[in-house]
This record gives C-alpha cells, structure tokens and sequence, in this order.
C-alpha cells in the first residue's frame, strides 16, 4: 500500500511540476512580447520626451495590473509610482527599478536598431538570427532578446508585472502591500532623487526595500547583495602651450600638458595599484567575520583574470570581493591632442584625465575629492574650477583645473538583518539552490537617499544574465533569465514573513 501511494505521489508531483512549468512557459512568452513593445521606445534619460512616451506605457500597464500609479514631478524628469491598494495589517515592500537607458550608437551594434529586440541563439562563437515566431511553446531559454535595456532595466520591470500576472492566475494571495518606484534618470546620476525622495517621503513610506538593477552572481546562482559603491568623479585639466604649437619649433621649450599630467597621476598609486594619497582608505577595517562573508561568495579569480585578460590583478584587496570593500580611483578617460591617424607633431595646448570614484559606506565623496586636490596642489599644481585667463597662465609654471561631479553615496545593510534572510530563504525555496549574498557590489545604484529618508534597509534582487553586456553595444538578456525573474518575483511575493 505504501508504494502505490508513493508511485501516486511521485506520478502526482510531475504532473503538477509539468503544469507549472508549462504554466511558466506561457507566461515568458507573453513576457518576451511585453519586453519587445516596451524596449522599442528609447529611453535616453537626456531626452525628455522619450521618458514621457515611457511613463504613459508605464501609467497603462500597471493600472491593467490592478495598481493605482502617479507620475511624481522633480526637478528634473518624473519618477514613476504605483501601488497596490493598501491593508495596514500588512507589511509593506517597496521595489526600485529604472526605465531609462544609456544612450545608444547604432554603428556600433550588430542589429540596424538597438531598440527594435532581436532574437538570438548562441552558434559557435557567434549568434543566430530569429524570427519571433519560431518561438513556439517549446521556447529554448538558451536563446537572447537583443536590444536596449532588455536587461538594463526594463527586462525586469516587465518580468515583475508578469509575476503579477501569475499570481493572480493562481489564485495566491498577497501577503504584502507593494509599492514601486521607477527612477527616469538613473543612467545620469538620478540628481534630483534625494530630494524627491523627501517630498514623497510619505507616499514612498515601506518596511523594506527591494532593488532589482544589474546581474545575478557569474555562478548564475539566486543572488541578494546588500550593498552597492557609490560614485563620485572629477575632471583634471593640465595646460601647456595656450595654442598647440609646431613640436620641433618648441618641443624642447614649451613644457607639454599630457607629460604634467602622467607625472601627477603617477603620485597617486603604487605599482600595486593602491592609492598612496594620504588618508584615502581610512575607517575602514574587515574582521575576521567579514572575510569570512567575503571568501564565502563562489568567485573565481583566475577565471575573472582570463576573462580581463590580464596575468595579475591589483593588490587593493587579496581577492576579487575583498577588493570591492575599498574606494577606488579610476582613470576613466585620457587625452591629449590628436592619436591614431589624425596624430600631429605638435606639442598640445591641455592634457585632460576624467576620474571616477567609487566610495563604500565608511568614506565620504566630497573628502576623499578634497583629498585628491590637496595631493595635486602638494606637487605644485595652482588649481582652478576654471580655465585659466592668460594673466594666471603667466604667473603659475604648473596649473590644473579641478571640476567635480555630484556625490552618490554607498549603501550597505547588515548581512543578519531578518528582511534580508526572508529574501535568502524565498530564494531558496523558489530555486532549491544556496543563495549568493554579496555584502556589496561594485557598481552603483542610488539607492541611498531611500535609506537615509525612510530609514528602511534595502537589499538587491538582481535577475539578469552575468554576461548581459548592459550600458554596452549588443545589451541582451537570456530567455532563461525571464523565467527565473517571473520565479523570484513570485516566489518573494507570495511567501510571508516569519514573525
């Protein structure tokens, strides 16, 4: 009797894994054809009327899903809100996403428009083209939707919406108030956050947290980080001669921008490629524990170096994720007269190097800028916001200008908070697989004006591909990453709290 009931049980459950994923299938390709219609409107955050056309797609498929949205004013583009009707017995989580998108150069693509989705399958080193319609109900998650914020950050807006979808199919009741919040100037530093944040403070007033933006581990192992870098940057200026001047008439007389400008650069790391100005790592100290969460995370070092192609990484940090725990200083951008085939002889008028850098929650961006600009002025450099007038350019032998970028904080919530372990366990529970937790991640989302208006903890879903190529020619998102976001929306949407 025991056995029939264990073969019951056995034929029972995949039948019932062979509707759900049938019933998952489905929902991927509605997903696919959402994904198509929403990415084949640009998105540039620069242009104003691309983020209008994105905000009334935006108004009219949530309101279909049963939300009550608003498009919130700034002072800059408008943020997209939307929320489920309100019970205040329950909990409430707030994600975050964002709709706008880097702005794009069809020449550099491997499709005519980047904001018309094309459908790939991987073929040796290369992609295949498809039609849309070879995707029947068999669908290959191994294939790719090609285009513009396909992963970046529509592809999971539009992946949650369908979780939606699913769970009202099914029947699952909600155990949260949810409410969203769509950003419409993330790809240019969301300036005009903090304070919308403060004018909404009410409306945007959750327990919790939830960012979806950027990549699951390379292990494509589910994934919750606790914290991102924040970024700030700076323009460094050198001058030389105040026209470009004939290189064998003055090459030996007029002192050269682009050699000024190595020579101060070169102060500011070792050959290990730490900083060397003073005070730059200060407050920050990882114990024994903390290394411990850092070794846990599955990376591997040599695969990241045959991947960058490089045979010894900096020695910031002993390892990939302890090298994520300190504030960087990029050179991001360098030039100096003319390269390649348009090269002159000539020695050029300036020398310019365009500087980012990432901050972590113990440093301060607008000290460690000041810490550069004091280390710049110790090597003898007068510095200026400005151009220099020729009056200054005759009275000082070395000069820089100095222009510095806005400040966006880092965030990182504690690894034991309990929101945090009910996102792990959901996770776990969806894809019966450990969960990467990552105590922060090197890119930037800005996320802490949330934290430091609402005082919430918020933590990082991530459902895209590793290899999404995102902000870069040829942004894709993998098939199967659609169906794992619909799972983790709605694995985290219908699981409740632990009390």
């Amino acid at each position: 009797m025991k056995k029939i009931l264990f073969v019951i049980f056995l034929v029972f459950s995949k039948l019932v894994f062979a509707q759900d994923s049938a019933q998952l299938k489905s929902q991927v390709r509605h997903t696919i054809d959402e994904i198509r219609d929403f990415v084949a409107i640009p998105n540039d955050a620069m242009e104003h009327a691309d983020i209008n056309r994105n905000l009334t797609w935006l108004t009219k498929k949530f309101n279909d899903r049963g939300f009550n949205s608003s498009v919130l004013p700034t002072s800059g583009e408008s943020l997209f809100f939307a929320a489920m009707p309100m019970e205040d017995s329950k909990p409430t989580v707030l994600f975050y996403m964002h709709f706008d998108g880097q702005a794009v150069d069809p020449s550099k693509w491997a499709q005519e428009n980047p904001y018309e989705v094309v459908l790939k399958s991987p073929e040796g080193d290369g992609w295949k083209n498809h039609s849309f319609e070879d995707l029947n109900d068999d669908i290959d998650y191994n294939w790719r939707l090609f285009g513009r914020s396909t992963s970046d950050d529509k592809g999971p807006i539009v992946m949650f919406l369908n979780a939606i979808d699913l769970l009202k199919k099914n029947g699952k009741p909600l155990p949260f108030n949810i409410k969203v919040i769509l950003d419409s100037e993330e790809e240019k530093s969301s300036e005009p956050l903090p304070q919308a944040v403060k004018e909404y403070r009410d409306l945007l007033q959750a327990n919790f947290l939830v960012i979806t933006d950027g990549p699951i581990h390379p292990s494509e192992k589910p994934t919750v980080t606790y914290g991102c870098r924040g970024i700030t940057t700076l323009s460094l200026t050198t001058y030389g001669p105040i026209k470009p001047q004939h290189s064998g008439h003055y090459g030996n007389y007029a002192p050269n921008p682009g050699f000024q400008l190595a020579q101060v650069l070169a102060t500011m790391k070792d050959s290990n490629g730490k900083v060397k100005i003073d005070g730059y790592y200060d407050g920050i100290s990882l114990n024994e524990a903390t290394m411990e969460i850092l070794k846990s995370v599955p990376d591997d070092d040599s695969m990241i170096n045959e991947k960058l192609a490089i045979k010894s990484p900096d020695q910031v940090g002993s390892f990939y994720q302890e090298s994520l725990q300190y504030p960087s200083l990029n050179i991001r951008g360098l030039g100096s007269g003319w390269i390649g085939e348009k090269a002159r002889t000539i020695v050029p008028e300036s020398a310019t190097a365009e500087i980012d850098i990432r901050l972590v929650p113990e440093s301060d961006g607008n000290r460690l800028k000041n810490l550069v600009k004091k280390h710049i002025q110790k090597q003898g450099f007068y510095v200026l916001d400005k151009a220099p007038s020729k009056e200054e350019r005759l009275a000082h032998d070395k000069i820089m200008t100095i222009k510095e970028g806005t400040v966006t904080n880092a965030f990182r919530t504690d690894l034991n908070n309990p929101y945090g372990g009910f996102l792990v366990n959901s996770l776990q529970n969806s894809f019966n697989e450990e969960v990467v937790q990552i105590r922060i991640m090197g890119g930037t989302v800005p996320i802490a004006p949330f934290i430091n208006e609402l005082k919430i903890p918020a933590f990082i879903v991530p459902v895209v591909n590793p290899d999404n190529n995102q902000h870069s020619p040829n942004e894709n998102l993998k098939i199967a990453q659609i169906a794992y976001g619909i799972k983790a929306f709605y694995g985290i949407l219908s699981s409740t709290l632990p009390n």
